[in-house]
């Protein structure tokens, strides 16, 4: 389970393990780690990443499983159980956005990407909690594995949880503001939010359709670009902004970094970081070092607006929540607060000039990659370690750029660009996992993924004392 899925896969194949035998030893990790069944509220002393979970539907899959490698079926992902944030539609499973609000809630069709998984013969566990209805960073209903009492950040804090509790090797998640991202910091895993719509996002339930994004999370970035060669040569049943036609992206081996010129921007300098964090990044850019990069110091160009990244967020959020209006006390405080369903809708002028807004802060980082010579730019993922658990869900809690945990990760959803989040070590002080990130420009998916890549043979990937 711990081994990455390209030796899983191996081992799948060569006898040493069964998928049957792989899914029972991924129940009975969750079983001596999650700290109970699923629930809804989560319990103080429990992890609690799943808000479902399904071993027979497991068991029956891994069996059909096994009967494909026997056959000669190729896919590395044949076999392997996945969790899959509780946005993904899996047909005749409850979908519930971790909300009361769509507790009697059954899912038609499967999500795309879920679709393409279960084809690719990966095995589904279960669903694991995200942030209700992924609208804030914290998933408090989850522990953070590395400390009970902390948060393991979200919006796909479930996800992460799993992952670093080493419950499945893959599970999906979703990223407006970086919530793919952020979990993988503060719990010492890895993620990838590929560039906007490469991963489609049909059949998962939006937060924010211009900046959502889908993705995977897993132990290493090798073990992400496994499940992206599949997810983004995934069909889709809409293509709103035309990115389907775009090939899938084929794992790439690590990056050679000798000569690579990889930027630090003055943006760590404009946030309270944490030490833990900034001593996380100074390890990263000494590896880059140590592996022939150059890396260059360059101011970086006027991000987005909070105001304009606001009023795209919320008339895209609140137009899909229009729908509970009549329900809103449903909702837990904060993001009741934030949907603000007693308030005007946003008008369609401002919205769309905050968007041509973001169309050039786009193009200017698009500029700055190409003018500087730039492969990718590293910085810290989040400038906190994992926050105290309990608080994510009060009312008054800080959205967008304001929050320590999306001060870098949201810029990202702005521009659309790739990014892989990789861990870059243990504080010394809090002795939580703290994590970089590797961004490329636009549509540098697999440039960005072979960096990180071979970034992460040099940085230490967290290891959890069960």
């Amino acid at each position: 389970m711990d081994s990455g899925i390209r030796r899983l896969a191996e081992q799948l194949r060569d006898g040493s393990i069964s998928s049957r035998e792989l899914t029972e030893l991924a129940f009975d990790r969750i079983g001596a780690r999650n700290g109970g069944e699923p629930d809804f509220d989560g319990g103080p002393d429990a992890v609690n990443a799943w808000a479902r979970l399904d071993r027979d539907a497991a068991l029956t899959a891994a069996d059909a499983a096994d009967r494909r490698i026997a056959q000669g079926d190729p896919s590395l992902l044949a076999g392997i159980p996945v969790g899959l944030k509780d946005l993904f539609a899996v047909a005749g499973k409850p979908l519930t956005a971790s909300s009361r609000l769509r507790a009697n809630e059954t899912a038609d069709q499967d999500s795309a990407a879920w679709s393409a998984l279960s084809d690719a013969g990966a095995v589904y566990v279960g669903h694991t909690h995200t942030h209700e209805f992924a609208a804030g960073g914290t998933t408090d209903q989850v522990g953070n594995p590395w400390n009970l009492a902390h948060s393991p950040g979200g919006s796909s804090g479930g996800s992460g949880a799993a992952i670093a509790a080493g419950m499945v090797p893959l599970a999906l998640g979703t990223d407006t503001a970086g919530s793919l991202r952020i979990p993988a910091a503060l719990v010492g895993v890895s993620s990838f939010k590929a560039s906007f719509g490469r991963v489609p996002t049909d059949g998962v339930i939006p937060l924010s359709t211009t900046l959502d994004h889908a993705g995977p999370i897993a132990r290493t970035i090798d073990d992400c670009a496994v499940a992206l060669e599949v997810l983004t040569a995934a069909p889709r049943s809409r293509d709103p902004f035309g990115v389907g036609a775009r090939p899938g992206i084929v794992a790439p081996r690590a990056a050679d970094l000798r000569g690579v010129r990889v930027a630090v921007t003055d943006r760590p300098d404009s946030v309270d970081l944490e030490p833990d964090v900034r001593d996380g990044l100074e390890r990263a850019v000494a590896a880059l070092w140590e592996l022939g990069a150059t890396v260059v110091t360059i101011p970086a160009p006027t991000d987005l607006s909070k105001a304009d990244y606001d009023t795209i967020f919320l008339a895209e959020a609140r137009t899909y929540h229009a729908q509970y209006a009549d329900r809103a006390s449903e909702y837990r405080p904060s993001v009741r607060e934030f949907l603000a369903h007693d308030l005007p809708p946003i008008a369609v002028d401002v919205y769309l000039a905050a968007q041509q807004r973001r169309a050039g802060v786009t193009a200017a980082w698009q500029r700055w990659f190409a003018e500087n010579g730039i492969a990718a730019l590293i910085e810290p993922t989040a400038a906190s370690t994992a926050p105290v658990r309990g608080h994510g869900y009060d009312a008054g809690r800080p959205m967008g750029g304001t929050d320590p945990l999306t001060a870098f990760t949201a810029t990202w959803n702005v521009t659309g660009f790739p990014v892989a989040a990789l861990p870059a070590g243990v504080g010394s002080r809090t002795g939580l996992p703290v994590g970089v990130s590797v961004v490329g420009p636009g549509e540098s998916d697999a440039e960005t993924l072979a960096i990180a890549l071979g970034l992460q043979e040099r940085l230490p990937i967290p290891e959890l004392a069960w």
